[in-house]
Order: structure tokens, then C-alpha cells, then sequence
């Protein structure tokens, strides 16, 4: 993997799906009862839209995705976001890294880890304990995973609980698939290339 990451950016790109999302003005019944509870509950994106046609995996995935990255307690929400960046920096998911880049950046109310991090790639210089995340992320988003128990030793030393190091193995664990399933289901597209 090179450790210099000149594609990754916090500019989210447009992500292009590869079959036609559901048109929520023609969707059934069951996609809207699984289209009420979105992963933001903001504006519901392509992506689950797209995710609309199996209303059964929806229905688990979205509120699966609310409690990994948005629950209250344990490992604070810009570290699950980081661990974030980290599975979409080892699997080459720009859209991803970028949306969680910016959030990250949005709850630390600071650009200073992920510029370093899309400027000098994972082995950018960052806090002890951003390190230790870092590490653990991109290792445990390795295939087959390289996540060592001198890592998850860091993590302890840093201060993380185990219930912070399961939010954290979680977190990289969702991105682990979501990343993968964006790759087959559709592009990122910049807008430049529109």
C-alpha cells in the first residue's frame, strides 16, 4: 500500500450506482417503512436507495449502522470515525474517507488530522492515540488482517476500555463491507469528471 494518498480528499464525490436506485414517489410500502430510520436521518442518499431494492437488509442494516456509529458512550464519535477513515484508506473507498474525513474534521472542529492524513498518508504524524486507532484500523481492514496484539496493547495504553476497543473493531468491521459493497453496487464520481 503506498503511503502517500493522493486520491483521497474531504470533497465528497457524487457516487454514481450502477442500477437505478428506488424513486421513493414509486416505492412500495415495505421500502418506505425500511427507508424511515437513514444511517444521517437526514436526506436519504443514492446509496440507500439503492440499498432499498433487498427492504429485508435494510431494514438490519440501517439501524445496525445507527447504533456502530452513532450511539452514545463509549469510544467518542470523531475515533469511530476515524477508524472509519482508516478501512477506507486500506480499501479505496474515496467516498467513504472523504464523508468521514469531513465528519471527523466537523466533531473535532479541525482539518489538522485528516489534511496530514491525505497529505502524507497513513504514516502521518499524529497524537499517540490517533496513531494507535490508526494502526489498528488500517492493520484489522487488511486482507487477510495483520491487527496484532501489540496493537491492541497501544489502544489499552492509550487508555481505550474494552467496550471503546469493540466500538472501534466495530466500526472498522462496518466499513470493512460497507466500502466493498459501494465498490460493486456503483462509482465515485468528482465533479470534475461529470
Amino acid at each position: 500500500m503506498s503511503t502517500v494518498i493522493k486520491k483521497f480528499t474531504r470533497t465528497v464525490p457524487h457516487w454514481q450506482p450502477r442500477v437505478r436506485p428506488v424513486v421513493l414517489a414509486e416505492a412500495t410500502e415495505a421500502q418506505l417503512d425500511a427507508l424511515k430510520v437513514t444511517p444521517s436521518n437526514t436526506k436519504v442518499s443514492e446509496y440507500v436507495l439503492t440499498l432499498a431494492h433487498d427492504v429485508e437488509s435494510l431494514k438490519v442494516r440501517s439501524p445496525l449502522f445507527n447504533a456502530i456509529m452513532y450511539d452514545e458512550g463509549g469510544l467518542r464519535r470523531a475515533e469511530r470515525e476515524l477508524g472509519a477513515i482508516g478501512a477506507s484508506l486500506v480499501n479505496g473507498c474515496i467516498f467513504c474517507a472523504a464523508v468521514h474525513a469531513s465528519r471527523h474534521a466537523q466533531l473535532e472542529k479541525s482539518e489538522e488530522v485528516t489534511d496530514r492524513l491525505f497529505r502524507d498518508g497513513i504514516e502521518a504524524r499524529l497524537s499517540t492515540r490517533d496513531r494507535a486507532i490508526l494502526d489498528f484500523s488500517t492493520a484489522l481492514s487488511a486482507c487477510p488482517s495483520q491487527a496484532t496484539d501489540a496493537q491492541m496493547d497501544a489502544l489499552r495504553a492509550e487508555g481505550l476500555s474494552e467496550a471503546e476497543i469493540l466500538d472501534l473493531i466495530l466500526s472498522i468491521a462496518l466499513f470493512g463491507w460497507a466500502n466493498r459493497l459501494m465498490h460493486v453496487l456503483g462509482d465515485p464520481v468528482r465533479p470534475e469528471a461529470r
